[in-house]
């Protein structure tokens, strides 16, 4: 009988530890909710079009930038052509004087 209860109070106490042990716990995830068809299908769409406008806005991009490096050849170019014209107009206008004398 001595055996009987040293085991009850055991158990007791590992009941309690085991039961505050399960509360102390952090609870369980509540389940994903599970989508339709037609909410798959509408997500996708959506994920399409952006990809869609992403894929617009790079074009964009690209082509300003092909348009900015242009525009900077066309400048550069432009500047070795004023120079040039203005070393052209400075020796016409050295040789008139030249003459002139």
């Amino acid at each position: 009988m001595k055996n009987h209860f040293t085991t009850r109070p055991n158990l007791t106490i590992a009941s309690l530890i085991l039961v505050l042990s399960g509360c102390a716990s952090n609870p369980e995830p509540a389940p994903a909710t599970i989508l339709s068809g037609e909410e798959m299908l509408r997500e996708s769409q959506g994920i399409a079009s952006l990809g869609g406008r992403w894929k617009q806005g790079k074009q964009l991009v690209d082509r300003g930038n092909t348009l900015v490096a242009e525009g900077q050849n066309k400048i550069d170019e432009g500047r070795r052509m004023i120079a040039e014209g203005e070393k052209v107009m400075r020796e016409s206008e050295e040789n008139y004087k030249k003459i002139k004398k």
